[in-house]
């Protein structure tokens, strides 16, 4: 899975320490009122802070006022936020911790260590946010084959608002100053390569591409401007008029200009110079890079040598299981054999993409009902499935999810890779919805979004190994509401889990052991049993995102691991609903502080209900 927000996007992820809960002490209640205004206080100014540093985040968020602009990312805003962070620091820990009551230490100590957390990603130019994305746009290197401002652009104006005037001209003035942010792009990218700092030379080979995939003839083809092809009825004909006029002519003169001098640069200038190795240890600094992003995406002290084990670990008991359902389904012959079956038969094939598309939905359709026997509360925000951007599909996994926003109106959607269709097999599409959609993290994340009384930076906390690991878990749900019933499928989320172990050694394989590419891509098929379109994509995903496909399966481990302990000390007094609400009630948490909490939801269940 992926949660496309980028250079400014819709989560943050982090590492946590341990809150030091020796530290509290008994209060007043006088002191205490007044430590918890001190920090709300503190919290929301900061938010305020980031929110308009951040217009992109704040469009995605649903925060309205800061729809016209696109972040600032000259050296010297960047700057004044890397100083900002250590200003927040000081002025959070000026509020007296040990006055405050549990739930606002909580609080305390999640943002005292995202700030820390930032703080030290500086050192390895981080983008400052402490409110980050997916993968924390580096400011050396800020355009890969994933993640830029090709994949920004878009993003963002299509979560734009289009009710009314005020927000066309929101529409307009974006795209007028795309120019000028395309202009601070090429200035990141000339500063990265005279530091040194450059992406695989080969994981940019579609990056043009993707840039001229953008540029269209008739602007009205662009999907930038979909909002001028269909107004609302609260916009008079004439004014209508005027806007597409004003939005072609923005687009012709400007955009578009933007995109192709873009494009040019990075042909000419910035791929050629781009570094020939692919691990992020050939960087200045590399090794400790990588060491960081571990903590970063899993919030644990588990070292590469660790989870590179646990990943073999893994592979090996998950191979058992495939091997045993292929014996099942009756097929003569041996694991490549059946990869190569499942691969190639046309009854596994989509005929075309409205196909894929309405199989997704019957799937989200089946799914829906189930959902009550095994969560006691479910989010208000709804959700659609729809095919992501061609322009950057090729390039993108299987499928990724994009937050809605109950202020904004806009529902999630799971946003489905419809390019080259012959590389997406049906086995594999109930556990990538069960992962992307409900009950993984359109279900998980608006869930969070919906808490109340906690700050607003609580709702957008996306831990990788919180977030994606209840997404992985959540395939797991898939036997428990009737799907996987026939071996195909069955092998489908079997080689789901599979990648996910994979990814563990592959990427700290590649980064931390010297794997080449090949290497890499030969494990990865060797074991998964997923399309060559898929191994490609995902190999070259983990190149330019070190340490983020760790949180997964380590993640997932920790959740499974607390449901048998939960399980086995609960016996019959066990509730499913209970449990799955009790592990998202407070959102992402780091995987420390969540076992902790867990542990302490089993001690209190035990405690109120005796055994039957």
């Amino acid at each position: 899975m992926k949660l496309l927000f980028l250079m400014g996007g819709a989560f943050l992820f982090a590492m946590v320490a341990r809150p030091a809960s020796a530290r509290t002490t008994d209060t007043t209640p006088s002191s205490s009122a007044s430590a918890t205004r001190k920090l709300r206080t503190f919290l929301e100014k900061d938010w305020k802070y980031w929110v308009g540093q951040y217009p992109e985040f704040a469009t995605t968020a649903g925060v309205s006022g800061e729809n016209d602009r696109w972040t600032d990312y000259s050296l010297a805003a960047i700057d004044a936020r890397d100083k900002h962070l250590e200003t927040s620091l000081t002025e959070l820990n000026a509020v007296p911790r040990k006055d405050l009551p549990a739930r606002e230490q909580l609080n305390y100590d999640l943002y005292e260590s995202l700030l820390k957390t930032a703080i030290e990603g500086v050192r390895f130019h981080n983008d400052p946010f402490p409110l980050s994305s997916v993968v924390p746009a580096n400011m050396y290197m800020p355009v890969t084959q994933i993640d830029g401002v090709l994949q920004t652009v878009p993003l963002a104006i299509g979560q734009n608002p289009a009710r009314n005037a005020s927000d066309y001209r929101d529409i307009l003035a974006r795209l007028n100053s795309v120019p000028q942010l395309v202009d601070q792009v090429i200035a990141l990218l000339n500063n990265g390569m005279a530091h040194g700092w450059t992406p695989p030379k080969l994981m940019m080979r579609d990056v043009p591409k993707q840039a001229e995939s953008e540029i269209f003839a008739d602007p009205l083809a662009s999907p930038l401007l979909v909002a001028f092809k269909n107004y609302p009825a609260t916009i008079p004909a004439a004014q209508q008029q005027e806007f597409t006029q004003q939005a072609k002519a923005a687009y012709t003169d400007r955009v578009a200009p933007a995109l192709r001098k873009l494009h040019d640069y990075l042909v000419s200038t910035y791929i050629p110079a781009c570094r020939d190795t692919i691990s992020v240890a050939g960087l200045p600094d590399g090794a400790e890079f990588y060491r960081f992003m571990v903590r970063w995406h899993t919030t644990t002290e588990l070292t590469p040598a660790q989870i590179h084990q646990i990943g073999l670990d893994q592979v090996k008991q998950i191979r058992a299981q495939m091997d045993q359902v292929i014996a099942q389904s009756g097929f003569k012959g041996n694991f490549g054999d059946f990869v190569k079956f499942v691969n190639s038969d046309p009854r596994f094939t989509y005929a075309n993409e409205s196909e894929m598309l309405m199989h997704f939905r019957d799937i989200a359709k089946r799914t829906d009902p189930q959902l009550e026997h095994l969560f006691g509360k479910l989010p208000r925000l709804t959700y659609g499935v729809k095919a992501m951007p061609a322009a950057v599909a090729p390039s993108q996994p299987a499928a990724y999810y994009e937050q809605g926003s109950p202020q904004a109106g806009r529902p999630g959607y799971v946003n489905v890779n419809t390019y080259n269709l012959k590389s997406r097999p049906t086995w594999d599409a109930e556990d990538l919805f069960l992962h992307e959609g409900v009950p993984g993290h359109h279900l998980q994340l608006s869930l969070q979004y919906e808490m109340e009384g906690v700050p607003e930076f609580r709702k957008q906390l996306g831990y990788t190994a919180f977030v994606e690991g209840w997404a992985l878990y959540a395939e797991s749900l898939g036997d428990e509401m009737g799907f996987y019933t026939d071996p195909y499928s069955r092998f489908g989320y079997l080689s789901a889990q599979m990648w996910r172990a994979v990814r563990l050694v592959v990427d700290t394989g590649i980064h931390s052991m010297g794997w080449s590419r090949d290497q890499a891509l030969q494990y990865f098929e060797e074991n998964t049993g997923q399309p060559e379109q898929n191994v490609v994509s995902e190999v070259d995903r983990y190149i330019v995102w070190p340490g983020q496909a760790l949180g997964y399966m380590i993640g997932r481990l920790k959740i499974q691991e607390l449901r048998t302990s939960a399980e086995r000390q609960l016996g019959d007094r066990f509730d499913i609903r209970e449990f799955h609400d009790a592990v998202l009630s407070q959102g992402a948490l780091p995987l420390d502080i969540f076992e902790t909490r867990m542990n302490d939801w089993i001690v209190a269940q035990k405690a109120k209900r005796p055994s039957r």
